[in-house]
């Protein structure tokens, strides 16, 4: 383990940007006048290089030139995060305004430079792209496996970082056990989580994947699917009832969506949804989720 997991340090990553930054240098805009929030600077974009295992891996070539006209007509008005590195400045958090600017021609760009370690510049990282909901289910689950591996947290820990349930963390880690061809079908969007997962298990999951992109099958019609293929004594006994069978599908699915314990109960046409939580700040989560606003 590596000086940096080794090393029990008080963060606020759990929180998010502003509380690991510090509530003056928040990503706040330019004020009138044309100047900068305190501990805000302006850099040279050539001084700027993004992190090597930044966990978001694709960006969107529409939304970057939409930025960049945005950028273009308004100015930059989110400072990137960045930490000095080898005489320049290297990203912890703002790669896609970076590529943006660089495509609006503009010469430099407010950035917040803190001195963060490796270990706190994955960590933010993921967070700020969990938060934006940038990542795939892949690259998160990549910068999950590269947290473990290369720094020693534990499933508990990253779902405490995240707001996630530790099966969600779970499930997400077993993805990497799929071949590539299917990673590769779920980092472009052809299939969901809830396709993968159903995938997982099955004898051939790459032949499986393509019939079900080839079909657009839903995710619990992939179950099926998976399920069938697999021999007579390895199948999972088959539920009383199929509504059963279907509500335990959504709550899988709402679970990946949410990265929180799902449960529905249904009844006589009636029936309730249930998310279980353990902190505050996963309930801060969900009230974010319902409202779109922050709580």
């Amino acid at each position: 383990m590596t000086d940096a997991a080794a090393r029990k340090r008080p963060t606020g990553l759990g929180r998010g940007l502003s509380a690991l930054l510090g509530e003056q240098v928040r990503e706040e805009p330019v004020a009138p006048g044309g100047e900068r929030s305190p501990g805000v600077r302006t850099v040279p974009v050539s001084e700027i290089e993004p992190h090597p295992e930044q966990p978001r891996r694709h960006f969107d070539e529409d939304a970057l030139d939409e930025l960049a006209r945005s950028i273009e007509a308004r100015g930059l008005i989110q400072p990137i995060v960045v930490r000095p590195y080898q005489g320049g400045y290297q990203i912890v958090a703002g790669e896609r305004r970076w590529r943006a600017a660089q495509r609006a021609h503009l010469h430099q760009v407010p950035v917040i430079v803190r001195d963060f370690d490796e270990a706190e510049t994955l960590e933010l990282a993921l967070v700020e792209n969990i938060q934006r909901e940038d990542l795939n289910a892949i690259e998160e689950a990549e910068a999950y496996r590269k947290l473990i591996d290369r720094f020693g947290h534990s499933q508990e820990a990253l779902g405490r970082i995240v707001h996630k349930s530790r099966s969600h963390i779970a499930n997400l880690l077993r993805l990497l056990d799929l071949p590539a061809l299917v990673q590769t079908l779920l980092a472009d969007g052809k299939l969901t989580m809830g396709h993968a997962r159903a995938l997982i298990t099955a004898p051939d999951p790459v032949a499986l994947a393509v019939q079900v992109v080839e079909r657009g099958l839903s995710v619990r019609e992939t179950e099926r699917l998976a399920q069938s293929a697999r021999p007579v004594a390895a199948r999972p006994p088959r539920a009383g009832k199929e509504a059963d069978a279907d509500i335990a599908a959504l709550e899988r699915q709402l679970g990946d969506i949410l990265g929180l314990k799902v449960k529905i109960a249904y009844a006589k046409g009636t029936g309730s949804v249930t998310l279980g939580f353990s902190s505050l700040d996963q309930l801060d989560l969900i009230c974010q989720r319902l409202t779109g606003e922050r709580i």
